[in-house]
């Protein structure tokens, strides 16, 4: 039996499967494998020497001999939860729900956490429950995460780009865009932020605006989506509170990942979703519940031998993300500090006009501006003569802009490496830029 072999069309399919920024992560992986000798600036992944010493065995262990003193399984109970399919919401909720009271200050039940496939799995859970039609708005720092608006472009739901200040997203131009919004029958429905050393911009949004935020979010009836990738690796003493340890009212849905502070291979992340849901029947549920059942018909549960080894690699450590994360926190810490001051170093004296670049107190990033445009062709130049690449940030912004910004980030890097790939890129500065 023959036939005619189907072939499809581009325009046959879903349309937000040709939106650029789907394309861009994967272009940035394609020239690292083309200049494998380059130093690259372009990962924001976790160093390799925090990577060396994971004994995933050693983590699994320490989690079934929780689950058998402290929740009273039997021994075999305890290991057929890791090998068979597990509850949508999670297993180790209860110990990531500690962790956040004991070390955020986010005093959350356990049954208003669910443990996802990373944090992008919650951002799209989220956004799935949340925009229930045409008329709701997702409202965007600018620059932005290209997992949220990706993940918001794959849903339909539209976006509105506020711009981010050194302090945080412009919360002027937020509550002027939901009066617009209203104007044309509209709403904002949720306003997704970073507020620890954001990416791409590496802003941190300080507290008296986290508390305006949360003022303007009850005055305007939206939600706030927090993103907490980064708020691990402020310097000590200078920790801010998250927004959910602030949130009073229950409008934060907290998003976190165990992606930076373990490993990210494990793909686990979670939220915290507290929000009650009022059934018309009188019901009364948590958001959490209705994110469990989106969860169920996408990746059904998220792997529990993935969630016992970072359940295990938290009681290992006290049952303390900050424990957890301290040796990780200390070597990003170094490595922005050495990123900084090799640019102070390198770049001193007569630059090309234009030149700048943020001090970040925190994160994996740090934003350079030129008076060129920083697009793929400048990029190519940069990898193929000078050995240095960086990441272009025309697609983290929405609507245009960006074109003349790159990011830079240090999280991959040892000190040798830093230091000559930001030789590398003075004299690629120097050299390309008129």
């Amino acid at each position: 039996m023959s036939g005619t072999v189907v072939r499809l069309t581009a325009s046959s399919l879903h349309a937000s499967l040709r939106e650029p920024v789907l394309g861009s992560i994967g272009f940035l992986n394609e020239v690292m494998g083309r200049y494998p000798d380059a130093i690259s600036f372009a990962p924001g992944a976790p160093h390799p020497d925090l990577l060396r010493d994971l004994a995933p065995e050693r983590y699994v262990d320490r989690f079934l001999e929780h689950l058998v003193r402290d929740c009273g399984h039997t021994p075999e109970r305890a290991r057929r939860l890791l090998y068979e399919y597990g509850p949508s919401r999670g297993l180790v909720n209860g110990i990531v729900a500690a962790a956040l009271r004991r070390d955020q200050g986010i005093d959350a039940a356990e049954a208003a956490v669910v443990v996802t496939v990373g944090a992008q799995e919650a951002m799209f859970l989220v956004l799935r429950a949340l925009f229930a039609g045409p008329a709701d708005l997702l409202a965007v720092a600018n620059p932005c995460f290209v997992g949220i608006t990706g993940a918001a472009r794959l849903l339909g739901v539209d976006l509105v780009p506020v711009d981010e200040t050194p302090l945080g997203i412009d919360l002027d131009a937020l509550e002027a865009e939901c009066r617009a919004a209203r104007r044309a029958g509209r709403r904002i429905r949720a306003c997704y932020v970073a507020p620890d050393f954001s990416n791409p911009g590496g802003s941190r949004m300080s507290l008296p605006v986290r508390h305006r935020l949360l003022e303007l979010a009850d005055r305007e009836d939206f939600l706030v989506l927090e993103d907490n990738a980064y708020g691990f690796t402020a310097t000590p003493g200078t920790e801010l509170p998250p927004l959910k340890a602030l949130d009073r009212n229950r409008r934060v849905v907290h998003i976190g990942t165990f992606a930076k502070v373990a490993f990210p291979g494990a793909r686990v992340g979670y939220v915290v979703a507290d929000q009650p849901v009022a059934g018309a029947d009188g019901s009364e549920t948590l958001l959490a519940d209705e994110l469990a059942a989106v969860k169920s018909m996408v990746t059904v549960n998220t792997s529990p031998v993935c969630q016992a080894i970072i359940g295990g690699m938290l009681l290992e450590h006290g049952g303390s993300l900050v424990e957890l994360s301290r040796r990780k926190a200390a070597l990003y810490q170094r490595n922005l500090t050495h990123l900084a001051e090799a640019l102070d170093r390198h770049l001193a004296g007569p630059l090309p006009s234009g030149i700048g670049w943020n001090r970040p107190e925190g994160g994996f990033f740090l934003r350079m501006t030129l008076p060129v445009p920083a697009d793929t062709a400048l990029l190519e130049v940069s990898a193929a003569q000078y050995g240095v690449l960086w990441t272009p940030m025309a697609p983290f912004h929405l609507r245009g802009g960006g074109d003349r910004q790159l990011r830079l980030s240090c999280s991959y890097l040892d000190p040798e490496q830093i230091e000559t790939g930001v030789r590398r890129l003075a004299e690629f500065l120097r050299k390309e830029i008129p």
